[in-house]
């Protein structure tokens, strides 16, 4: 039952990943699974069998979201980008409650600084939601004949898209679209998923994939020393990346379609907002 609940909320940090504005860090914080996912990263070899029956479902998960669902996932930001959009933010809402309580009572007498980060993480995620409006990201990036240098900038965005995975309410597709990548590399995956060029495009993912992978583990030990050595200040400025994203995945929408609203899908898009915030705190309570 546990590696089921894992692969689900591995499922569900997939899809976020997939999604400009929506951060699959912020959902393994709502979840529940936050601080166990970077300890288990930051000392994978130490413990390995333990942390490989934590990593295993989850990465699964997380694995099979990014393969089943980017065409799903683009066919209703498409279609019904409203109600997607109000689902997702539901799944943000509901966790919530459950990061609340990690400060609600703590006496601090740093609390000046505390505020201090909730502000400056959450204008972080406000201004990069808006950077799509600023700076109109016209990168293009091509990995049809790539060179020596063309693969150490994609291992190097690897490395960063990991940082943005790991760090809550920071958007790795949102990133990675801004800089011109984001496409590119969803396309190679479906390319991969359907088996065409398969040996080029096994290439191009696994030294992005390679990139991902040493950065997660750097990125997550950094984390896991500021949750260890200043637990409150470090859970306020979560608490600002996490506020920002209830209007950080909305204004990304915005950004990148333009938005007619619907009677029924406005419906439709409040009862996703209502499971969404259901589902995020029943899993986060596991």
């Amino acid at each position: 039952m546990k590696n089921l609940v894992l692969f689900i909320k591995g499922f569900i940090m997939g899809i976020a990943n997939i999604i400009p504005g929506v951060s699959g860090g912020t959902l393994a914080i709502i979840l529940g699974i936050y601080e166990e996912f970077i300890k288990a990263l930051s000392h994978l070899f130490s413990n390995f069998k333990e942390n490989l029956k934590f990593v295993i479902p989850l990465g699964i998960g997380i694995l099979a979201s990014i393969a089943t669902m980017s065409n799903v996932i683009d066919y209703s930001f498409n279609h019904y980008p409203v109600a997607t959009c109000l689902f997702f933010v539901g799944l943000v809402i509901g966790g919530i409650p459950l990061l609340t309580k990690k400060v609600k009572g703590k006496k601090d007498s740093k609390m000046f600084y505390n505020i201090l980060v909730f502000c400056l993480t959450f204008g972080l995620v406000i201004f990069m939601s808006c950077a799509e409006f600023i700076f109109k990201s016209g990168f293009s990036v091509s990995f049809a004949h790539m060179t020596i240098l063309g693969f150490i900038l994609l291992f190097l965005v690897g490395i960063l898209a990991a940082g943005t995975m790991v760090i809550p309410g920071v958007s790795g597709s949102l990133v990675l679209m801004l800089i011109g990548y984001y496409r590119p590399v969803i396309k190679t995956i479906k390319s991969l998923v359907h088996f065409d060029n398969v040996f080029h495009n096994m290439i191009i993912v696994g030294v992005f994939g390679l990139g991902i992978l040493i950065g997660i583990v750097a990125i997550s030990r950094l984390f896991e020393y500021l949750f260890k050595k200043h637990e409150t200040i470090t859970y306020y400025g979560v608490l600002g990346f996490i506020y920002a994203s209830i209007f950080a995945i909305p204004i990304s929408l915005f950004a990148t379609e333009v938005i007619t609203f619907k009677v029924l899908e406005v419906i439709i898009g409040v009862l996703l907002l209502g499971l969404g915030m259901i589902v995020s705190y029943k899993l986060g309570e596991k």
